[in-house]
């Protein structure tokens, strides 16, 4: 079994403004990287799930003729739409190397109070997959809310919610085109600029 602790390679991408805060666990091992920003396997479907709902276009984050994520134009989108990202985990052991949650460790939680004290706007915290979910639900001491759908919390007279997605990870049997439904839920404040 390894025993080597990770430290988040990302510092957290908090825009001024940012409505929204997405969450996921841990980014995968560098070697699984085309890009060194969130979601960067590009196997991962997050960045064509979220180029279907905004953009209507899966490919719309994709360096044309190559398997790599145009991060610029990722980190300009998230700017203007005020999404942030980070994960639930800060330090994690993986059991058996590979970049499944199941097969993580936490060894330090993020302090998702710290980073939404830095966003004031902040009113929706989207998880992707189930441990993001499980550890912040935990965390808020709120029951999971089924995928797809929200649970809400109170946070220093704020009302947050929290809604829990599918995961981006092709090992989740769905295909981009339904996760982007059930995503688009979510950024539905986003998309009607409200």
């Amino acid at each position: 079994m390894n025993n080597n602790i990770e430290t988040h390679p990302f510092v957290p991408f908090l825009p001024e403004g940012a409505k929204v805060l997405m969450l996921g666990t841990f980014p995968p091992a560098p070697h699984r990287w085309c890009m060194p920003f969130y979601y960067p396997n590009f196997q991962n479907d997050m960045w064509r799930i979220m180029g279907i709902i905004f953009f209507d276009d899966k490919e719309h984050f994709i360096v044309k003729g190559e398997k790599r994520f145009d991060q610029p134009r990722i980190e300009a989108f998230l700017r203007e739409k005020g999404i942030a990202m980070y994960d639930t985990a800060t330090r994690i052991v993986r059991t058996k190397n590979t970049a499944s949650d199941k097969d993580l460790d936490i060894i330090e939680e993020t302090d998702v109070e710290a980073m939404l004290d830095r966003m004031p706007e902040c009113d929706t915290i989207i998880t992707a997959g189930q441990l993001a979910t499980t550890t912040l639900c935990r965390r808020f001491n709120v029951k999971e809310p089924k995928v797809g759908d929200y649970a809400e919390v109170e946070y220093k007279g704020r009302k947050i919610r929290i809604y829990r997605m599918p995961s981006s990870s092709r090992a989740y049997p769905m295909k981009p085109e339904r996760k982007a439904e059930q995503y688009a839920n979510a950024f539905a404040t986003l998309k009607n600029g409200t």
